[in-house]
């Protein structure tokens, strides 16, 4: 069976629109606002406050944008940790669903397609083999290279379990209206850019 819909369709480019432009923590700063708390699953307090940025000074205004966004990004990054229960997180899903839809590939062509350092793709190379997801083969032609390949248990998991585990990480957007969704995917591509073209400034 080759790679199908769920794990290789339209959905794959939008989740490969990777969370790492949300991976800038922060501390909760409260800029005078009341903060109701909730609690999620792993027993946290987070701030789910409204943001009222009216009358504010347009430097307080986009300094309380940096710590609705640095609270949001922390507890995004949670969310995604607390939907897989078995250590199979986002990061580990996307390189299972890059052997599946792209074959066997060394680990530099895979950190460059996740957006992953080489610290961070050995780790995660690592703990995928351990749990049986994953082999390392020799090169065919580069003895220098490692190939990193989907195992039977692996292609297993990519056919049955890559769809099923991206929906229920996911379901947060349900909450959303089409018309909401279509906007917050505007303002984060339109942040993305503007991040991309001020680190090109520096």
């Amino acid at each position: 069976m080759g790679p199908d819909d769920k794990a290789c369709g339209g959905k794959a480019e939008a989740w490969g629109q990777s969370a790492e432009a949300w991976k800038q923590d922060g501390p909760a700063a409260e800029f005078g606002t009341e903060c109701a708390a909730d609690v999620d699953l792993a027993g946290r307090s987070e701030c789910v406050a409204d943001v009222d940025l009216a009358g504010r000074s347009e430097a307080e205004a986009r300094t309380m944008l940096v710590a609705q966004t640095a609270r949001f990004s922390a507890s995004f990054l949670r969310w995604m940790e607390t939907r897989t229960c078995d250590g199979i997180n986002y990061t580990r899903l996307r390189l299972l669903q890059a052997l599946h839809c792209g074959g066997p590939a060394i680990m530099r062509d895979l950190g460059t397609q996740l957006g992953a350092t080489p610290r961070n793709m050995t780790a995660i190379v690592d703990a995928l083999e351990e749990a049986q997801l994953v082999v390392r083969r020799p090169h065919p032609t580069d003895r220098r290279a490692t190939l990193i390949e989907l195992s039977p248990e692996g292609v297993r998991e990519a056919e049955e379990g890559l769809g099923p585990r991206f929906e229920v990480i996911s379901e947060i957007f349900a909450d959303l209206s089409p018309t909401e969704r279509d906007q917050f995917s505007a303002v984060m591509t339109k942040l993305a850019r503007a991040m991309n073209e001020r680190q090109r400034e520096c």
